[in-house]
């Protein structure tokens, strides 16, 4: 299992190969959440999103031999451009699978990393099946998405910095909203914050009909969800949770908060109008979350991880179209 060392360990390996991403507020936002909303900006991330963390994470703490194999990875874009990323800077072969209706910008970005991408229906074929085989076939390493000690705590290093920022801004006390699929950044982010600033409280946020992680907090077990896909938050849709993350969420986490696809668009919008930060729908939902379920959240102060910015440009142009503000 992942600890805070092992969180101290990964961000000493990725010191020079990972940006230290700014927390970021607006007069508009906080108006609108009727608190201080605070942004970590997670989409200035190298690669566009969090998961950089746990790719180099991950792939630095392989044995060299391993390595120098190669890898493979599920992932619908942000995960895979993570490892992708690392696998390149190490000079490691590197196999993504990635369903067949993922953006096709995050399937343009993982193959531009160096990446050999093999594409499935998620619908009808099983991604761990094909992933076996060829990893099998090959002699690759699996660095799965979010179960793996290494890649939650490549992702607690973003606890990490929250920490330190929020200690700067004279944060003690507020809700962390943690977009979340599998749950390794939620996870990552709580055992960090639990060493280091325990007033600050992870919230995991996923969208409608995807709430696998909320309602199982909610019936202390895994539940899975009915649907496969259906969200325009292609980043964070899982089955069910981690079973390396639940265990830890439910023991740190509170409640999980629920969006609409609709309020995931609307967070897109608002943090491009009143940031100029561009976020993916799926990275949005925490920042949704904290404008629009004000009522949920304690305290004056919120942080939202924005956790990517990989979105389709013919979906993002279409948001901030809709949505002007």
């Amino acid at each position: 299992m992942s600890d805070f060392a092992a969180i101290r360990a990964a961000a000493d390996r990725a010191r020079g190969r990972i940006r230290r991403t700014p927390l970021l507020t607006s007069p508009a936002l906080d108006r609108l959440a009727g608190r201080r909303v605070w942004l970590k900006a997670e989409c200035l991330q190298v690669t566009g999103s969090f998961k950089a963390r746990g790719g180099w994470a991950a792939l630095s703490a392989l044995p060299a031999q391993a390595r120098a194999r190669g890898v493979l990875a599920f992932s619908s874009g942000n995960h895979a451009q993570g490892v992708a990323r690392a696998a390149l800077e190490f000079g490691a072969p590197a196999v993504i699978l990635m369903p067949s209706d993922a953006p096709s910008v995050k399937v343009e970005n993982t193959r531009a990393l160096g990446a050999e991408v093999v594409l499935y229906d998620r619908a009808t074929q099983d991604r761990y099946e094909i992933g076996a085989r060829i990893a099998e076939e090959r002699g690759l390493t699996i660095i799965p998405p979010y179960d793996h000690p290494e890649v939650i705590a490549g992702q607690g290093t973003t606890g990490l910095e929250i920490a330190e920022q929020a200690r700067a801004a004279g944060i003690a006390r507020a809700d962390v909203l943690v977009c979340c699929g599998g749950g390794g950044l939620s996870a990552g982010v709580a055992l960090a914050l639990e060493a280091l600033a325990p007033g600050l409280r992870v919230r995991p946020t996923e969208p409608e009909r995807f709430d696998d992680m909320a309602r199982s907090l909610a019936a202390h077990a895994r539940v899975e969800n009915a649907a496969l896909s259906g969200s325009v938050c292609d980043a964070i849709l899982t089955v069910r949770p981690g079973e390396m993350t639940f265990p830890i969420l439910s023991r740190l986490a509170g409640p999980g908060l629920v969006v609409s696809d609709e309020e995931a668009l609307r967070a897109v919008a608002l943090a491009f109008a009143h940031l100029r930060v561009v976020l993916e729908p799926g990275g949005a939902v925490a920042l949704a979350a904290a404008l629009f379920h004000g009522d949920e959240i304690a305290g004056d102060s919120v942080i939202a991880i924005g956790s990517g910015g990989n979105v389709d440009s013919t979906l993002f142009a279409r948001t901030i179209q809709r949505y002007a503000v």
